[in-house]
């Protein structure tokens, strides 16, 4: 993890590989951003017009790397892009910040250290800052760099592995003995070690990551930051009656898990419960994917390592709530003990349900997780799941779906998803596509009509919901992953969507703010 100080040191002063400074796209061209002044002094007031002699413009993602003046003790200025300039000179959108300190972290990989001298006028700003430097910072490269066993033994000829994330963010601009400025440095720390351990989770290979090494991660995690854990394994599954895990399952030989994470507040006046969708690779099951559409099944537990962040984070930040987090973990694998499509579960609400389609597998394990969530009679649950293709066909690859059982409670999450800088939308749950689920052997199938099938899904979700509970669904299937090239401080990879909405909203239910 890249570590990150408030540094006491002015740019000029600082000692490091580069500076990072901001630079927005104004009417007549480059136009430096507050932080920079320092920097630009060095340049004698010139450092916009060198910008865009070099071509800068000022648009977002674009990156300038520079040699630094001679008064600088850094040897390089990066300049990176922030959009247009705000109405107000101080004004910057925070989702801009954050996403021009990754894509500046991103550019100095294998750097010890970077001062960020980007807008942190205000403790929000500076939030926003670290948060994107920490998150652009961040590297997969556990099974990269191996020994050549094959190369020649000397010195020359051993593999390097592959280049580290930044080491060192200083941040400037801030004031490092305010408390609130403390406070939303330890704060982004926390956040973001978390996300990065969600985004390790979806990256780790599916041979690895199963069900069982899931639970155990959760339960050394819950052990190391004070939160009980509970793991319910194959036999208590099947004692307990939860045939939508079990159903899901039984064609792997990892059998499913369901965990649940515990986190109390001797404060808290309220309950949170998360529940996460953690398929930890999905075959399609009986209904086998076809080619094309098996290789990045492994990031279908991104749900239920979201839901696992988040709850870590919130013990991690004391929050005065209660959150109880659910991970329904199961491999959908084709075998002779598969569940095949007609085949009829008994969920562990009691309900039937013809299965039609084995690669519908998601709603079925969060439908058991739902209702064990909702015999606790939390105040609210939001479930998080990578759960249809037909979702980032209505809404892309950025952006996740919301519905709800409450049109207030789904406003307020959409608003932190939107406040945090995740992409979302409010959908609904038309009461005329339930009828598709309509099955002539049980009390519902797993599938309905093709056509608004993400809706479908969440209407079937919704059935599992404990009655006057608030229930949200997010959808994260399209940004959970992302299969391009890097961009600001998302990597390729697992991305921990959804994280800063579920902890957002966390933090508001325990200002007494559920909405």
């Amino acid at each position: 993890m890249t570590a990150l100080t408030l540094s006491t040191a002015g740019a000029a002063t600082l000692r490091a590989d580069a500076l990072v400074v901001g630079v927005a796209k104004g009417v007549k061209g480059p136009v430096l951003a507050p932080g920079s002044e320092a920097v630009d002094k060095a340049f004698d007031g010139k450092l916009a017009a060198v910008l865009a002699t070099l071509g800068a413009t000022g648009a977002e993602g674009e990156l300038t790397k520079l040699p630094a003046a001679s008064g600088l003790k850094a040897p390089v200025v990066v300049a990176v892009g922030l959009g247009p300039v705000p109405d107000k000179e101080d004004a910057y959108d925070a989702e801009a910040l954050r996403r021009a300190a990754g894509t500046a972290a991103r550019a100095l990989s294998g750097s010890k250290k970077a001062g960020f001298a980007l807008p942190a006028g205000s403790v929000e700003d500076a939030a926003a800052v670290a948060e994107g430097a920490l998150l652009g910072s961040y590297a997969f490269t556990a099974y990269q760099g191996g020994e050549n066993k094959l190369a020649p033994k000397d010195a020359k000829s051993k593999d390097s592995g592959p280049k580290q994330p930044l080491a060192e963010v200083a941040l400037l601009g801030g004031k490092p003995r305010d408390k609130a400025y403390k406070a939303a440095v330890e704060r982004a720390l926390a956040l973001v070690e978390e996300i990065n351990r969600a985004r390790d989770l979806i990256n780790t290979p599916p041979n690895d990551l199963y069900p069982e090494s899931f639970a155990a991660v959760a339960t050394a995690a819950g052990k190391e930051h004070g939160v009980k854990v509970q793991v319910l394994d194959e036999k208590a599954l099947v004692k307990g009656g939860y045939g939508g895990l079990i159903g899901v399952g039984q064609g792997s030989t990892n059998g499913p898990r369901l965990v649940k994470l515990a986190y109390t507040h001797p404060k808290a006046e309220k309950t949170l419960a998360l529940v996460g969708k953690g398929i930890t690779y999905d075959s399609g099951g009986i209904s086998l994917k076809p080619a094309g559409h098996n290789e990045t099944m492994k990031c279908d537990m991104s749900g239920a390592a979201a839901v696992f962040a988040a709850v870590i984070t919130a013990a991690r930040l004391g929050l005065k709530v209660n959150v109880t987090g659910w991970l329904a973990l199961a491999e959908n694998m084709p075998s002779g003990n598969a569940t095949r499509p007609g085949d009829v579960l008994r969920m562990y609400s009691g309900k039937t349900v013809e299965v039609l389609n084995t690669d519908a597998e998601g709603r079925l394990v969060l439908a058991d997780a739902l209702t064990r969530a909702s015999e606790e009679k939390p105040d609210a649950i939001v479930d998080v799941a990578t759960l249809t293709g037909a979702m980032v066909l209505a809404l892309g690859n950025r952006t996740f779906g919301i519905m709800a059982n409450d049109d207030a409670f789904r406003t307020s999450v959409h608003e932190i998803a939107e406040e945090v800088g995740e992409a979302s939308w409010p959908m609904p749950l038309p009461a005329d596509l339930r009828k598709g689920m309509d099955s002539p052997t049980a009390d519902m199938a797993n599938m309905g009509e093709r056509m608004g099938g993400g809706l479908v899904a969440g209407l079937f979700l919704k059935e599992f919901v404990g009655e006057g509970i608030a229930w949200a669904h997010l959808d994260i299937a399209g940004p959970a992953y992302h299969e391009g090239a890097p961009y600001g401080y998302t990597p390729k990879g697992g991305t921990g969507s959804a994280v800063r909405t579920l902890v957002r909203l966390a933090e508001r239910t325990a200002d007494g703010d559920l909405g």
